[in-house]
């Protein structure tokens, strides 16, 4: 009875639960219900409003202004080309040598008995200062003879003299006594000029380049002693083009002067001395006046005055060193230069004529160097260049230039202030 009645009792508590939930599950469908059918009408009224401003604003609007089509060439920077008058100096090398030489060799034999200090490698000597000395003694000896010979013969050809002019010698005899006479005057003179050979002695102020004989060798004529040259002056050999001859206004051959010179242009020589560069003046003086056959190039001789800086002060330059030289080249007028990057090729440039379109030509470059390139033909005054680099010009392309620019700029500007005016 009891367990009915508590079944009972749980059958009406499940039955309650669950028209609760039944109740509650009807009130959340209504609610969602109700909520998506707002979202739904706002989202309708967003989407009205939307297009009604959207149609409202394509019907207010204003025309936009319409803008010229730009000129789409490309821009180029340009140069207009100037006459310029330049001078080329023309560049070569050379080494510096004397411009006089001696091989010393004895005239006479005998012992060398007295040298001069300064006669060794490097040594500066004066002109007519003694270097060497050989054994004088037989050539005193051979002296004393020759002069008492000549007296001896002189007494003869005085008697012989008189007596012809008594009759009593006939005048063979006479020309014999005038020929021993003469014959000992030449014994005399030889004999003085073996004793001045004894003396080793040059005519120019120089230095020693070389010693090949010394104290107490014994020498014979030919013997070698050693090499001088001259101090006043060094010579450099100037190798120079064909192409090169047409910059340098070289003296003729027959301009130089009895002293086997002639001013030309100047030259300035340069060389490494010690870790730094050194540059000497110099002058042209002759040319060679032949072609080298296996070279093909033409000579031209630059003179510089004191090498050794003896009598001047200024850094020596030793013989023998390998120099470069800048020739003064001539004066060349009406040429047009342009910056070197500006060719195209070899021996092209691009121009821009007066409608603005490219035109491709070639000129004629008669010197360019690393910044500047300089034309005799081709071009003229006043013609616009191109320095732009274009990778494929096309002749007759059409290009700009910062001056179109500029002015259209100002056009543009100049019509606005029109347009804003009253």
């Amino acid at each position: 009875m009891v367990n009915a009645q508590r079944r009972v009792g749980y059958a009406g508590i499940f039955a309650n639960l669950g028209s609760t939930a039944v109740r509650y599950y009807e009130a959340v469908n209504n609610a969602t219900a109700n909520f998506l059918d707002r979202r739904i009408g706002l989202i309708v009224g967003i989407l009205g409003v939307a297009v009604a401003v959207s149609v409202l604003l394509s019907t207010t609007r204003k025309e936009p202004p319409k803008k010229p089509v730009e000129n789409l060439a490309m821009l180029v920077e340009v140069v207009e080309l100037e006459p310029v008058d330049a001078r080329f100096p023309v560049r070569s090398q050379g080494t510096v040598r004397p411009r006089t030489e001696t091989v010393l060799s004895a005239e006479i034999s005998g012992a060398i008995v007295d040298i001069s200090p300064k006669f060794v490698a490097g040594g500066v000597f004066e002109a007519g200062e003694m270097l060497m000395r050989i054994d004088p003694t037989n050539y005193k000896v051979a002296v004393t003879q020759a002069d008492a010979l000549l007296r001896q013969r002189q007494i003869e050809y005085e008697g012989a003299k008189k007596l012809r002019n008594q009759g009593y010698r006939a005048e063979s005899e006479f020309a014999s006594a005038a020929a021993a006479l003469a014959t000992a005057e030449a014994d005399l003179v030889r004999a003085k000029r073996n004793l001045e050979r004894t003396f080793i002695r040059l005519p120019y102020a120089g230095m020693v380049r070389s010693k090949e004989a010394d104290l107490g060798q014994f020498v014979n004529p030919g013997t070698r002693l050693g090499v001088t040259f001259a101090t006043d002056y060094a010579e450099v050999r100037l190798p120079l083009t064909d192409r090169d001859l047409a910059f340098v206004d070289l003296p003729y051959a027959a301009e130089i002067t009895a002293t086997g010179e002639s001013r030309g242009p100047g030259v300035v020589l340069s060389a490494d001395q010690r870790g730094r560069l050194v540059e000497w003046p110099a002058q042209i003086v002759r040319s060679e006046g032949v072609i080298d056959e296996s070279s093909r190039v033409t000579y031209a001789v630059a003179r510089i005055e004191d090498p050794y800086a003896l009598r001047s002060d200024h850094v020596p330059l030793p013989m023998g060193t390998f120099v470069t030289a800048s020739i003064e080249g001539v004066a060349m007028q009406g040429l047009l230069r342009v910056p070197r990057h500006a060719l195209h090729g070899s021996d092209q440039l691009l121009f821009v004529d007066s409608e603005n379109r490219l035109r491709i030509r070639s000129v004629n470059i008669v010197r360019a160097d690393s910044e500047y390139a300089f034309i005799s033909a081709g071009a003229e005054a006043g013609e616009r260049v191109i320095l732009t680099a274009l990778e494929s010009p096309i002749n007759g392309m059409p290009v700009r230039t910062a001056n179109d620019t500029a002015e259209s700029r100002r056009e543009k500007v100049a019509a606005k202030g029109d347009e804003e005016q009253p």
